[in-house]
């Protein structure tokens, strides 16, 4: 069985990423990187029309030929889009040489990283992979998990309740476990939020 993955979220904010190819998978993984704020570059001798109003506005830049080892200059995340198996391993191999992660759309086998399933709801992220091997089962894991997670509104209170606390327990010195503890806590009986945090002694589990 192969090891399993480390999880990570990138801030890909105004960092320069390359994308080689841009059919319709690849214009997807466009759009999630501009609303991450990356920097894109594009190169592919042809692209969707979404991608090629894009490069005309300014929203990336588009080189209109095919991938050549400099286009990794200076970028820090890479993702390779094409339909074509020799070209994505030509894409990984020379990412591997420059230091860099790849993740290979439909093509595990070029890829160091890997995509995930996601659920973006009240400020929160919610990933999911299978490590390339079955998207299909991360989608449909997703989707189950769409039913249960709390609503937009409810995570987005939970943030900001825990956000304000946690400067609160940075002055106090309140251990990393207890602040879970006091989370639960106030979130379960809806209790203020200028409430004193509870003692660094106190272990005691929350009410049901």
């Amino acid at each position: 069985m192969k090891r399993p993955l480390y999880p990570l979220f990138l801030d890909l904010q105004d960092r320069p990423v390359l994308v080689v190819g841009a059919g319709t998978v690849g214009t997807h993984k466009i759009q999630a990187l501009l609303t991450a704020g990356a920097a894109v570059t594009v190169v592919a001798p042809k692209v969707t029309d979404q991608i090629a109003v894009a490069a005309e506005r300014g929203a990336l830049r588009w080189h209109k030929r095919p991938f050549v080892t400099a286009d990794l200059d200076g970028v820090y995340f890479v993702i390779a889009a094409t339909n074509d198996h020799r070209v994505n391993a030509e894409v990984a191999k020379a990412a591997a040489a420059a230091r860099l992660f790849v993740n290979a759309v439909d093509d595990p086998s070029s890829a160091s990283a890997y995509a995930s399933a996601c659920i973006v709801r009240g400020g929160v992220t919610v990933a999911i992979s299978s490590g390339g091997r079955a998207p299909a089962v991360s989608r449909l894991l997703r989707e189950l998990l769409e039913q249960v997670l709390p609503s937009d509104e409810t995570l987005a209170d939970w943030i900001e309740r825990a956000a304000s606390l946690r400067t609160q327990w940075q002055n106090e010195n309140i251990p990393l476990p207890e602040r879970y503890r006091d989370l639960l806590r106030r979130l379960l009986h809806r209790e203020p939020l200028a409430q004193t945090a509870i003692p660094s002694g106190d272990t005691q589990e929350p009410a049901a």
